[in-house]
């Protein structure tokens, strides 16, 4: 009951439930399944662990639910702050990201359809063709990544200004928040302009990258609660 009357903690916890979701379709099931530049071993892991993929469209799915439930408790947390810049919150890191959330879950059934051969329409296909097709179809998805980074990194401006007005929160997390933010789109657009550097140009970001994860922790132990808005005097007559 202590979480829910401290919109801080709310926040906190959504945060922490997205965190725990996201890492399995974008680091382990790459690692375990994918093998790079052989899309024959990637499809036959894939065939051999599809639970396991399915499980990974799972978290997507439910990752695209708890980021909208994020923003709007962001929003509830910050709107006396300023509501225009929460409102830009709810959007650039809510309603969009989902909806790149979900493709990806939709492409991942498409990926698994392909590497299983489902339906009689694939027959035209030879098995070399058709793993082919899923190698091009994780490349799609790691695109939408690249494309969805550019966005992970904008809704930290808005965050990370009002992590900083918000005289609640330590003003140095705003900062680097906005930091982290920077680094999000350089990964993004080095991703677009010159992938062959977008693994080093992340090694270097890490020290950026934990604003999202400072804030998170920062919420989910300490909490906020915003100073109500004032209310206008009453006009007596």
């Amino acid at each position: 009951m202590r979480a829910m009357r401290n919109p801080g903690r709310v926040v906190g916890l959504w945060y922490f439930l997205l965190v725990l979701a996201g890492p399995l379709r974008l680091v382990y099931i790459p690692s375990k399944l994918f093998v790079t530049g052989n899309a024959t071993a990637t499809a036959a892991n894939i065939v051999a662990h599809q639970t396991l993929f399915r499980i990974g469209i799972l978290t997507q799915l439910a990752g695209a639910i708890i980021l909208i439930f994020l923003v709007l408790a962001f929003y509830r947390l910050f709107k006396d702050v300023d509501q225009h810049l929460a409102v830009l919150l709810v959007i650039t890191g809510g309603v969009l990201p989902a909806m790149f959330t979900l493709l990806n879950a939709a492409n991942d059934g498409m990926t698994l359809m392909l590497a299983r051969g489902d339906g009689d329409f694939l027959s035209v296909f030879t098995p070399p063709q058709r793993d082919a097709l899923v190698l091009l179809a994780l490349r799609f998805n790691h695109y939408q990544i690249v494309a969805a980074e550019l966005l992970w990194g904008v809704w930290l401006f808005p965050m990370g200004v009002l992590t900083y007005k918000s005289g609640f929160l330590p003003r140095f997390i705003g900062v680097w928040l906005i930091v982290n933010g920077i680094a999000y789109v350089v990964l993004s657009l080095t991703g677009v302009v010159a992938p062959e550097y977008q693994d080093k140009i992340f090694l270097y970001a890490q020290p950026a990258l934990f604003a999202e994860l400072a804030i998170m922790l920062w919420l989910l132990i300490k909490g906020a609660t915003p100073t109500p808005a004032p209310r206008p005097a009453a006009v007596t007559a």
